[in-house]
């Protein structure tokens, strides 16, 4: 049930659209199947002299040609994503199969990715991005729940902005200043995580984004299709260019019943990650129908959709509805409101609509859900959770409890943890351990602070972090449990991979609804079930929490907080920008050598066992300050990896000289050598996050292919965007066949064509020969790619042609 306050406002734009509609004022007439003759309405506050309109126009019309040529139902996925088609009348259409030339709305980056991204667009030579485009300062925060020397002894949010602003200056400096020369919208330090920012401010129904992070997809809790990319994507678009995603297949989930009691947005996709596992949604975006959509809020879609990464969905996406009416009202966009409303045909499935497959969860039944540790599709039912600990043996006291992230930190969210707080507090219990509150945007942050939630958090002995992605991305000085020391924690975070969180792969994080976690860090004991389970209060008396409860949106309107944007000057050409070569944080990229049609007697730098995320080829945490600087950060390239041959994590044998060595010493002593190599990996290579580090550091140290059993989409992208090879076993048993110690070479480079596989020949150290085809999902623009040495040299060279 809604607040009085917010009723009244979201009824009243319905009232006001309702008239419009039976007046017909030529200025603000709105019709369910045109938006011809409604009011404009901005692309945002920000961005006042482009408007939705055109947009909303451009895509009805790409449609038009759509729907003849198909002549069947389209689902919501294949409106919003074919409403973008550069060329609706030639583009071919087959899901799964064809690459899509795409027109995104916008591009949004955060710091870690964007610093790459923009060295990248700098290079290309062009005066200004020519998409509205934005960067968001929130990777490069380090929460502390501790005092710090470094802080002056303090420690929390207020402690850590204060030090990330002085030690990230540089970088921040350098963001800044090309945001204002290349007119990019900046969000300082501060304002919070990039996906509360767009969804509060930038997404809108229909339209599609980009983003240089795997949750991106966030924004599809507001109809938009909004897909996590690797820098060099965001660089094409931002440039002009058309972006280029293999036509998705669609899996449809539909969702009957309503939540009750402790089960939360957060269980459906914890339920649907167990279904469909780390890799069981790559190249499908996931669209959620049914009659249970419509009792969700707009935010508990948005949760649904970002933790879609988990899966490997291309994106996530629910069909537009009130709640989502209600929410762009509420974050002050009743113009953006009234005209999805008169577009609303266009962002839902038309009936009849075929998925490649289908879910089906009832939300009547569904149980509150844990997943992990170490994987976030390890799903379990809270009823068997702590039958399920003391089976695995996993460690039952909970040694840290840690609320809010990008996934779970709406007004929503946070009220709800609110509630089982103030009953805590109430019976004169406190948090039993370490308790982090990461607020997910400045708005966020001044509302709950503003309606006590914050105070009540802090009672309860909770530590309010800074407004940024903080412990959910590595950036936690956690102090309490030394490194290997066995131990559990929870979080309402989305990702749980070995040592993510703290660095300690003996850390077993789970991940569960805000609220749940609240009631785990107040019991101390993860086999604590609030549904059935007492606490003991202060008075020797046993309690039952009750279950929590919080309004989607605030009573008294959302608290704007510190102004913390900086929008670009009206002259951008004069602004300077200097990166000093003698930094450790950034440098000035060079172009790439493509490798050329000979890939012979290539060494094996490793051959991964097992699991290997982008976090394996490229840690976060301390890694993030150097994002910028790409031989710097290319000395954690596979430090996580597993190598086959000793169970270890960066310890490989130099095979030129027969020493034992980390594996980014082995990478530059074969680059100085001369030696190129390959990396031989498992199933779902590279799943995890968007970040092209995980590309650019092999290129940049000499590998020439990675060849595995599967790819996770986006890695596989930017290694092709960075000009190396992306091959797989055409039989997976193959892998078994190379040894780390063998000689690699790669035959039919000379004729690279679409949908021709490769040839590997292996030579052991016996001399004995054998040899298997590659497959490769390159298509022609992508060979392009390769032969130019990457895209950016690719469009580089096209740029220069264009001025001849």
């Amino acid at each position: 049930m809604q607040p009085a306050a917010a009723r009244w406002a979201v009824n009243q734009v319905r009232l006001n659209v309702l008239v419009a509609r039976t007046e017909g004022n030529a200025r603000q007439v709105l019709a369910y199947s045109s938006i011809a003759g409604a009011a404009k309405a901005p692309l945002s506050k920000f961005e006042t002299e482009e408007f939705i309109n055109d947009r909303y126009k451009a895509i009805e019309d790409r449609l038009a040609i759509v729907r003849k040529r198909l002549n069947a139902p389209m689902t919501l996925a294949e409106k919003v994503v074919y409403g973008h088609l550069d060329d609706p009348a030639g583009q071919e259409l087959v899901r799964g199969e064809s690459y899509l030339k795409l027109r995104p709305d916008r591009v949004g980056m955060q710091d870690a990715t964007a610093q790459m991204a923009m060295l990248q667009f700098i290079s290309s030579g062009l005066p200004k991005t020519l998409i509205p485009s934005t960067i968001h300062c929130d990777h490069l925060i380090e929460g502390t729940t501790s005092p710090q020397a470094d802080r002056d002894g303090k420690f929390g949010g207020v402690a850590d902005l204060a030090h990330a602003v002085k030690t990230n200056a540089e970088v921040y400096d350098f963001l800044s200043s090309a945001s204002s020369k290349y007119g990019l919208g900046f969000w300082k330090p501060g304002s919070g995580i990039i996906h509360q920012i767009l969804l509060e401010n930038y997404a809108i129904p229909g339209f599609m984004m980009i983003g240089t992070d795997s949750h991106t997809p966030n924004a599809g809790g507001l109809a938009t299709c909004a897909v996590g990319v690797g820098g060099a994507d965001a660089v094409d678009v931002m440039a002009g260019l058309p972006w280029e995603l293999k036509a998705p297949k669609v899996i449809g989930d539909k969702l009957t019943g309503k939540l009750s009691k402790w089960t939360s947005p957060k269980d459906i996709i914890l339920k649907v990650a167990g279904i469909l596992t780390v890799k069981g949604g790559t190249g499908a975006i996931v669209e959620y129908y049914g009659s249970g959509v419509d009792s969700l809020s707009c935010t508990g879609m948005a949760t649904i959709c970002n933790m879609g990464a988990e899966i490997g969905a291309t994106t996530s996406m629910f069909p537009y509805n009130k709640r989502m009416f209600d929410y762009l009202v509420a974050t002050g966009r009743p113009e953006a409101a009234a005209l999805a409303e008169a577009f609303k045909e266009n962002l839902k499935a038309d009936p009849g609509a075929v998925y490649d497959s289908t879910i089906e969860i009832d939300l009547n039944t569904l149980e509150p859900h844990v997943n992990g540790p170490f994987t976030p599709d390890l799903a379990t039912p809270l009823s068997k959770f702590a039958e399920t600990l003391k089976k695995n043996g996993w460690p039952t006291t909970l040694k840290a409890a840690l609320i809010g992230s990008c996934t779970n930190s709406s007004y929503e969210d946070m009220a709800r943890s609110s509630s089982i707080a103030k009953q805590a507090l109430r019976a004169g219990i406190k948090a039993k351990v370490p308790f982090t509150i990461s607020p997910g945007s400045e708005q966020i942050r001044a509302t709950i602070a503003r309606d006590g939630m914050i105070d009540t958090f802090q009672q309860l002995g909770g530590t309010v972090l800074s407004n940024s992605c903080g412990p959910c991305i590595g950036q936690w000085k956690r102090t309490d449990v030394a490194k290997g020391e066995a131990n559990s924690i929870i979080t309402s975070f989305n990702r749980n991979f070995a040592a993510r969180n703290d660095g300690n792969p003996s850390t077993h994080a789970f991940v569960a609804s805000p609220e749940l976690t609240t009631a785990f860090a107040i019991a101390g004991d993860l086999t604590f079930n609030p549904d059935k389970d007492t606490l003991v209060g202060a008075d020797g008396k046993e309690i039952t929490l009750e279950s929590p409860y919080g309004d989607e949106l605030p009573a008294l309107g959302f608290d704007a907080g510190v102004d913390t944007y900086q929008g670009p000057p009206a002259v951008g050409s004069t602004v300077s920008i200097k990166v000093d070569p003698s930094s450790n944080r950034l440098q000035i990229l060079s172009p790439f050598t493509p490798i050329g049609d000979v890939i012979k007697d290539a060494a094996v730098l490793i051959k991964v066992k097992g699991k290997c995320t982008t976090d394996h080829i490229s840690m976060a945490g301390p890694w993030l300050k150097y994002r910028g600087h790409l031989d710097n950060i290319s000395n954690n390239i596979l430090i996580g990896a597993i190598n086959i041959v000793n169970d270890k994590p960066n310890a490989v044998i130099n095979l030129i000289n027969g020493a034992e060595a980390p594996v980014p010493d082995t990478a530059r002593f074969y680059k100085k050598e001369g030696l190129p190599w390959v990396v031989v990996g498992d199933e779902n290579y590279g799943e995890g996050s968007s970040r092209e580090h995980a590309a650019l550091e092999p290129r940049h140290l000499g590998g020439v292919a990675i060849i595995v059993k599967s790819f996770a989409r986006i890695h596989e992208t930017n290694l092709k965007k960075q000009g190396m090879l992306p091959l797989v076993f055409s039989d997976p048993k193959d892998y078994e066949k190379i040894d780390p110690t063998d000689k690699i070479s790669i035959m039919g480079l000379d004729t690279f064509t679409p949908g021709t596989a490769l040839t590997l020949e292996g030579k052991k150290t016996s001399g004995a020969t054998y040899s298997f085809p590659l497959n490769h999902t390159f298509n022609s623009n992508q060979i392009n790619w390769y032969k130019h040495g990457s895209a950016l040299n690719a469009m580089s060279a096209l740029f220069a042609s264009q001025k001849k």
